[in-house]
This record gives structure tokens, C-alpha cells and sequence, in this order.
């Protein structure tokens, strides 16, 4: 049961065990600052959404921002982890930029919308945020920089260019993709984006041979 549905099932003053609740909280705050944005959300909204007292919430984060925050490195972690998940998938070259594609797709298809939390917040000049959404953005390229590096005996920083090319495009089409309510399937939308980065990859011979892969 995700953090959403425990939101959904528990009613209000039930006792959960403090991780339990945590998530549940989280879940709720994800509805509230995905259809709110953070300015306009406010703790008693999150806390109604909840079904808990507004110092039941207090007792688990202080204010907004830790709260948002929270929920920020839990998805930023999770497109991380689903980055990393995509590279390793295969070791066939064209197959891991569609699985890295995929990844992004997947992440903001995701329901719930929480996407819109790491790549269009409404509190980007708060440094704490920035400071997330930057590192996550470049802890995706840097292992997608240790492949092409790998793969191709560039420099590390002409991987990292490469690097943050890729992953740029596949989360800026992804959004596009979705918020465009685009008629093109999720499957055939990877497949464009990939054949079109795959062009542009393979030119550069795999390290050690005279050709792509």
C-alpha cells in the first residue's frame, strides 16, 4: 500500500506506529503540494488531508519546509534509484538509453505527480531545494557519465557533457510528453526519443574498437 493509500484508508484518529504515520503524512502532503504548489498549501490543509491534528503533524515536522523537504529526498532518491535501476539493466548499449529513457517516462507518469516536486517546484529559490534538485540532476548524470566513459574512453568531464544532454532531454520530453496529453503511446514515445539520442551516441566508438556498439 503506497504512502497515498494509506492517506485515503486510515480515519481520522487512528493509531499508527510512528513510521507508519510519517508515510501516511507524507502521502497527504504530496496531494496537497502537487495540486497546491508550497506557497498555497498550508499545514492545516495537510494535516485535514491527513485525517490528524495539526500537532499530530508538528510532531513529526517541525514546519512546511521540513516537511517538504522530506518529501523532496524521497523523490529524488527514487528517480536516482530508477536511473541506476535502467543502466544496469542490460549491458547492450542501445537497449540501456531506451531503458534510461523508459526511466524518465516511467517517473513522471507516475501517480501522484510527484515529479512536479523535483523538476517544476514553486520553491526554487530556497536553497535547500535547489541544492536537491541540482544534486539529483547530476548524481543521474554521473552514472550515466560512468557508462559512456566506460563504453567510449571519453574524458570524464566530455562524458558528463554528453551525460547531462541525455538526461536533460529525457526528462524535458517526458514532461512535455504528459503534460501535453500527447496521443502517442508511452512505448513509441521512448522509442522516438531513443533513436533519436541512439543516432548521436553511436557515433562515438565503443573504447578500444574502431565502431559503435
Amino acid at each position: 500500500m503506497t504512502a497515498i493509500e494509506q492517506t485515503e484508508a486510515r480515519p481520522r484518529g487512528t493509531r499508527l506506529p510512528r513510521r507508519a504515520r510519517r508515510n501516511q503524512l507524507l502521502g497527504a502532503a504530496q496531494e496537497v503540494f502537487v495540486a497546491q504548489g508550497y506557497h498555497a498549501a498550508a499545514m492545516d490543509d495537510i494535516a485535514e488531508r491527513a485525517g490528524v491534528s495539526k500537532p499530530v503533524l508538528y510532531q513529526h515536522f517541525p514546519g512546511k519546509l521540513d516537511l517538504y523537504l522530506a518529501l523532496l529526498d524521497q523523490h529524488c532518491e527514487a528517480l536516482l534509484q530508477a536511473v541506476r535501476t535502467a543502466l544496469a539493466s542490460t549491458t547492450e548499449n542501445k537497449q540501456r538509453v531506451a531503458a534510461t529513457m523508459d526511466a524518465y517516462f516511467a517517473y513522471v507518469e507516475n501517480e501522484g505527480g510527484a515529479f512536479r516536486l523535483v523538476f517544476e517546484s514553486d520553491l526554487t529559490n530556497e536553497p535547500a531545494v535547489r541544492e536537491r534538485v541540482d544534486r539529483v540532476s547530476m548524481q543521474c548524470a554521473e552514472a550515466i557519465s560512468e557508462v559512456i566513459a566506460e563504453d567510449t574512453g571519453l574524458s570524464k568531464d566530455e562524458s558528463m557533457l554528453l551525460a547531462v544532454g541525455l538526461g536533460g532531454v529525457s526528462q524535458v520530453v517526458a514532461r512535455y510528453w504528459l503534460s501535453s496529453e500527447s496521443q502517442v503511446p508511452r512505448d513509441t514515445a521512448v522509442q522516438l526519443l531513443t533513436s533519436l539520442a541512439w543516432r548521436g551516441i553511436a557515433g562515438f566508438p565503443l573504447h578500444g574498437t574502431d565502431g559503435g556498439n
